[in-house]
């Protein structure tokens, strides 16, 4: 039973304190312009291209009522244009508008600055070690992910 790993455990405990530090509302975020929803959606769009509400839904594992709330208020301030599939799908498309690069660019900036700071003192082994363990936890999630969604 994965509860009886100590080692899972530890790590359970470590990526709580993780997503705490790194989500919260603190020291990362300030100066930033995107609330951390903004944020998220437009990182997606940037790395998947565009993509439905469905897509972005299912990506996220939320209602698409929840994400339609997250996406309308980027879609009105200009930082996400909706448009035609070019494929010819009756669902309209998503991608960052030229303002969305830019203040995604803005914010990325202060997190990166952010994870410079925190990371002070890391070899730059260390570093790209703790870069490729968390690239091939997230690409190991997604893949889980899809693989259940498959099932569904």
């Amino acid at each position: 039973m994965p509860g009886e790993d100590p080692t899972l455990g530890d790590l359970e405990r470590e990526l709580t304190l993780f997503a705490r530090y790194y989500l919260s509302s603190g020291p990362y975020r300030s100066g930033q312009r995107l609330e951390r929803s903004g944020y998220l959606v437009l990182s997606r769009l940037e790395v998947a291209g565009p993509m439905t509400l469905k897509e972005l839904a299912q990506a996220y594992r939320l209602d698409l009522s929840t994400i339609n709330r997250q996406v309308a208020p980027l879609v009105r301030q200009g930082l996400i244009e909706r448009f035609a599939d070019p494929g010819g799908g009756a669902a309209r498309k998503l991608r960052p508008t030229e303002l969305g690069r830019q203040e995604l660019a803005h914010d990325r900036e202060g997190v990166c600055a952010a994870l410079a700071e925190v990371t002070e003192g890391w070899s730059p082994e260390r570093l790209a070690q703790f870069r490729d363990l968390v690239g091939e936890f997230n690409r190991t999630v997604e893949e889980k992910e899809r693989d259940r969604h498959r099932q569904d």
